[in-house]
């Protein structure tokens, strides 16, 4: 087996990441394909308190395992199955679960700021960072929240402002130069991704 191609794709929260990560699955069928959230990353925070883990800025760095995603992205390299960890957001604290991933062909990690890590930068083979305006991004944060992580609107509006806004513009939007392709407007940009698409599959033929 030759080693696998690992994408990395990074942008603001609601960019449409996942979006872009389910566009590649869909449109390279047949291929082995593994998808790696950074958000699953999130260190354990069992030492605290709910109202403690509730405080905890996750928009920062620091609020992310990186030496285990490290660890486990040069695993699945390596050819070796990991044990990937999952995140309650209800709870704010890593659930004592496991999934097991396999190692693909083609390994997807997206994650607001996995460009922002040189460890990783430096496995990505495609770095590709989601550019979509900030309007479009809090109305996204503000579904998602309130739908799958039980968040009141005010709560979610309050977290944007004071947290995750000055967040983006400090770690995650200087990532953008990292980036070998940056798409606008993420999903809806079938342009960019049928040339995304048309890169892997010749990395794919070359290997």
């Amino acid at each position: 087996m030759s080693r696998p191609i690992l994408i990395g794709i990074a942008g603001g929260t609601g960019s449409g990441k996942s979006t872009v990560a389910n566009e590649i699955f869909y449109s390279l069928p047949g291929e082995s394909i593994a998808v790696i959230e950074q958000d699953s990353y999130y260190k354990d925070q069992s030492h605290l308190t709910l109202e403690e883990r509730k405080k905890t800025n996750y928009d920062h760095p620091d609020a992310f395992d990186t030496e285990l995603l490290v660890k486990h992205l040069k695993m699945l390299l390596d050819g070796e199955a990991i044990e990937k960890p999952m995140y309650d957001f209800e709870v704010h604290n890593r659930k004592k679960e496991t999934i097991k991933v396999e190692p693909k062909d083609i390994i997807i990690l997206e994650g607001i700021l996995i460009l922002a890590e040189p460890e990783i930068r430096n496995l990505l083979d495609i770095k590709i960072f989601v550019d979509t305006d900030a309007d479009v991004r809090i109305i996204r944060r503000i579904q998602r929240d309130i739908k799958e992580r039980g968040r009141t609107i005010d709560s979610v509006i309050d977290q944007y402002m004071n947290v995750v806004r000055p967040m983006h513009m400090q770690f995650v939007e200087p990532t953008k130069r990292y980036a070998d392709i940056i798409i606008p407007e993420g999903g809806c940009n079938k342009v960019a991704i049928d040339i995304l698409i048309a890169k892997i599959k010749q990395i794919l033929a070359k290997n």
